[in-house]
This record gives structure tokens, C-alpha cells and sequence, in this order.
């Protein structure tokens, strides 16, 4: 460690009440690491879930033993981020100094601070050269778990794909690139959401306060389910004779009646983890200077205000990404006030 640097850190589990703006050591990249100055960083379920240990049972345990059994061993949170690079490691040839940067933090988070060292082999990549920072940090989660899973479903031209919980980072990205393999979007989420729906290219939007999906008679050659609520059984049944029920946020019961279903019928139940790949990250990075794809933003808080984020997150109201900003400044370089 050298200078120190600030981080919101978490040294229990529990509410956001836990995390505390600190001063502590700056790192400093060992041989194969880049350290990035970070610009931005978002606040995602995923983070609030870590914060709270509030893990599915299937991953409870390995959560457990690698996050820190009786307090969090990972104490600085934050899955995503942009920045600049500003040392490497004597061995790294991907990066050098003054690279602007964005992707997952991976196994190591951390993005809730100035700087923050990661291996080269990991999966960042030089950010889009028309995107600030800001919207760069809300691409690697949301966009990489959207790919993984509509790869896994092959998405044919003219084929239809309903996605529940759309209105989030994976469901904006996901109705996005869906358009993009040529398929016709069905989107589901709460009302105040469905206009947000409707600009990111849905050509239908379900209330699901007001209309079941399930019910109403309409099937699908593709479901995508990112936030794990839709019912399995019915929407099975609401599935074409060859479709693909993707579940991002899978229960043990819907993975192991997903195996069976797989097995007995021509119809596909898809879960598991999201592969983050370098590639994968390049090619969203391509289409955001296409103008193909955009972020879709809620709101922005400073670093001094995390748990307030972290509070508005876990209401379930957030519409695309809840971005936080670490270093301010509108500049040629991509800052954004």
C-alpha cells in the first residue's frame, strides 16, 4: 500500500447503515495487475445482496466461505466499473498508462473506491471512445449477463422472446440485443417502468401488476426470466414446442424441474452463471460506437452518499442503472458532471 486513497467499506453484514466512507492504503499493481483511477461505479442487486448475505441456499455456502463467514472478507463492494489506467505491472502488454478502461471487477469487487487493482487477464477492456464513464460503468454486468444468456438461447430471426424484470441493467441490455438478433421483444415489468421499456425498443410491454403473462394466451419461443419471479410451471406452458426458459436468477427446485423438462422434452430450461468474456466485452463495446445499444440511467449519487443508493436499489423502483460518481469533471476525456 502507498498513499491512502478514499472507499466505502463494509465490515459486517446487514443493512446499508454498515457501509462507511474511510481512508485507507492506495494499492499498488503487483507484476501482471493494472491499478485504475475509478471514475465511476454502479450499485446493483447483486451488491445489495453481497452487502446483506442475503444468497440463494444452492450458493449460500460457497458464498460463505468465500466472502467471509462471520464478516465480509471482500469489505469494498462494487461489481462494475470505468476508469483510467494509471501504473501497470512490469509484465503487462494489454494496457498502458492513460488507457480509459471499463468491465466486471470480477472475484476481486472493490469498484466503491478511488483506485482499485485488477489482473490483466481479467475481463476489462479499453471503454467506448462515444461514452462517458458514467455510462461505460453500467455496461459489464447488465451487458455481459444479457449475452451470456441469449447466446445460450440462439435467438433465430422473427423468433419472440418475453423478458420479466426487463426494466433493470440486464433487462434494458438484454431487449436491446435481442432486437438486434432480429426478434420480436415482449417486455414485463411494474408501470411506472413501461415508457423506459418502450425506448430501449420493446415492441410490446406487460404490466405485470395488471396482466399476467401467463394467462392471457400469447406463447413464446423465448423467456427470459432475469429476475427469477416468473411461475415455472406456467411458464413452461407458455413456452413454443423448441423453447428456451432462461433463468438468470434460478431456485434449486427450478433447476433441478429445469433438468427434467430439458431431459422429456423438446423444450430448453437455461441457467447458471454468467461467463464474463473479454470478447464478449469488445463486442459491446463495438456496438455502443455503432450507436446500436445505450445505458439506461436512474440516478446518480456521490461516493459520500452510497447508502442512500443502496436504499433506493433495494425499493425496487430503479429503472436501467444507479450509477456512482467518484471523480467529477466534464472533459475531452469522458468525465461527465
Amino acid at each position: 500500500m502507498s498513499a491512502d486513497m478514499k472507499a466505502v467499506v463494509a465490515t459486517r453484514y446487514g443493512s446499508p447503515d454498515v457501509l462507511e466512507l474511510r481512508e485507507i492504503g492506495k494499492p499498488v499493481p503487483t507484476d501482471d495487475e493494472v491499478l485504475i483511477r475509478i471514475c465511476a461505479a454502479t450499485v446493483t442487486a447483486g451488491d445489495c445482496e453481497i452487502r446483506r448475505f442475503d444468497i440463494a441456499p444452492l450458493f449460500w455456502i460457497p458464498a460463505r466461505l468465500f466472502l467471509g463467514i462471520l464478516k465480509p472478507r471482500k469489505k469494498i463492494l462494487g461489481q462494475e466499473m470505468a476508469g483510467e489506467v494509471v501504473a501497470v505491472g512490469k509484465d503487462v502488454t494489454r494496457f498502458k498508462k492513460g488507457d480509459q478502461v471499463f468491465g466486471p471487477t470480477a472475484m476481486t469487487l472493490g469498484a466503491y473506491a478511488e483506485y482499485l487493482c485488477v489482473p490483466e487477464k481479467y475481463p476489462i477492456a479499453k471503454k467506448p471512445a462515444n461514452m462517458t464513464f458514467q455510462k461505460a460503468a453500467t455496461v459489464p454486468t447488465g451487458g455481459l449477463n444479457a449475452i451470456h444468456f441469449l447466446k445460450k438461447a440462439d435467438i433465430q430471426p422473427g423468433e419472440k422472446i418475453l423478458i420479466n424484470g426487463a426494466a433493470g441493467s440486464i433487462g434494458t441490455y438484454a431487449i436491446q440485443l435481442a432486437k438486434l438478433d432480429g426478434a420480436g421483444v415482449t417486455a414485463v415489468d411494474s408501470t411506472k417502468k413501461l415508457d423506459t421499456l418502450h425506448s430501449v425498443g420493446a415492441d410490446h410491454v406487460i404490466d405485470y401488476t395488471k396482466q399476467d403473462f401467463t394467462k392471457d394466451g400469447n406463447t413464446y419461443d423465448i423467456i427470459f426470466d432475469v429476475v427469477g419471479t416468473s411461475p415455472f410451471s406456467k411458464s413452461i406452458n407458455s413456452l413454443s414446442a423448441d423453447g428456451r426458459y432462461l433463468l438468470a436468477n434460478p431456485s434449486l427446485s427450478a433447476m433441478l424441474r429445469g433438468a427434467w423438462i430439458s431431459k422429456l422434452t423438446r423444450k430448453k430450461v437455461i441457467t447458471g452463471l454468467a461467463n464474463y468474456a473479454t470478447e464478449d466485452l469488445h463486442y459491446l463495446r463495438d456496438l455502443i460506437e455503432a450507436g446500436k445499444i445505450q445505458a439506461v440511467i436512474d440516478r446518480r449519487y456521490p461516493l459520500t452518499q452510497l447508502p442512500e443508493a443502496h436504499r433506493y436499489v433495494e425499493t425496487g423502483r430503479k429503472m436501467g442503472n444507479v450509477v456512482i460518481t467518484i471523480r467529477n469533471g466534464a472533459n475531452k476525456s469522458g468525465f461527465e458532471e
